[in-house]
């Protein structure tokens, strides 16, 4: 990696990281200001001067006391940790989402390459393809799951179902981004439309598709916790917020906990696709923008 470059890399790595240690400092300043009192071995050490009533312990648990439920039990009488039961529910559901992802981006890139070759077909289909996400994912999870039955696979077709829009949209764009003169000059070689296609719109498309892939990678996570929880999968993030959140009341750091494994995975994901991207762009020659 070039010196400019890596210092780029770490440059936005360093931005992520200021703007994770501002949060936790505002979350702290907040409770610090307005959250109920903070007590030491029984005794009150500081009565904060305001009361703000989503800085109670109940609502807005101190981050350390999340940081401490990580070590506890995930349930009473049982040895394994919250930490491990997390990080089990958070490969299940990235892989759920992993599959739904790759199945999203193949269809959206299929219908792109349709829409791009037929303007019957774009004139006829693009429009439903916009409508269908005009519907919220929540209404829409649990129809799937009746459809599909309460399994893996409903909650990979919810992945799927949010990863395609995105896809589809940019590649459009991307497949017709060619120099025109391009096009012409493959044209006068008597090019057909699978070369021209491959050797010239597509990767011409890469930078529209990778950055259609980081909203979509995130959008994936989403799609599959949200279908885990109707669709009654045991194992993954989805059910664990389900689960957690009946019992908010006795632990609220169990339900943050899960949300920040949630977070995790989400960042983990468009991580991951920013990398391929990076290596794929480079190794083109192409100038790749920043994340």
């Amino acid at each position: 990696m070039p010196p400019s470059a890596e210092r780029s890399a770490l440059g936005r790595i360093g931005i992520f990281l200021a703007f994770l240690a501002l949060l936790l400092i505002a979350w702290e300043g907040v409770k610090l200001l307005g959250g109920d009192p903070w007590r030491s071995d029984g005794k009150v050490v500081w009565d904060p001067p305001l009361n703000i009533w989503f800085a109670s312990n109940l609502m807005l648990p101190h981050v350390w006391d999340i940081w401490r439920a990580l070590a506890d039990p995930v349930q009473r009488g049982t040895e394994q940790s919250l930490a491990a039961f997390l990080m089990g529910a958070a490969f299940y559901t990235w892989r759920e989402a992993a599959i739904g992802f790759v199945a999203g981006a193949v269809i959206g890139i299929a219908l792109a390459a349709l829409f791009v070759h037929s303007r019957l077909a774009e004139r006829a289909f693009v429009p439903y393809v916009i409508a269908s996400q005009t519907i919220p994912i929540v209404a829409l999870a649990p129809m799937i799951v009746f459809a599909f039955g309460p399994n893996v696979t409903s909650v990979v077709i919810i992945a799927t179902y949010l990863t395609f829009f995105p896809v589809t949209i940019a590649m459009i764009r991307g497949l017709r981004s060619p120099d025109p003169r391009a096009l012409e000059l493959m044209r006068s070689y008597a090019a057909g439309r699978w070369s021209v296609f491959w050797k010239l719109r597509m990767p011409a498309s890469l930078p529209y598709l990778f950055t259609a892939l980081k909203i979509a990678a995130t959008a994936s996570v989403v799609g599959a916790i949200v279908g885990e929880g109707p669709g009654g999968i045991p194992d993954g993030l989805g059910r664990a917020i389900v689960n957690f959140n009946t019992q908010y009341i006795t632990g609220p750091e169990k339900l943050w906990a899960a949300i920040l494994a949630s977070a995790v995975i989400g960042i983990a994901f468009f991580g991951i696709v920013r990398v391929a991207e990076v290596v794929t762009l480079r190794s083109r020659g192409l100038r790749t923008e920043a994340a």
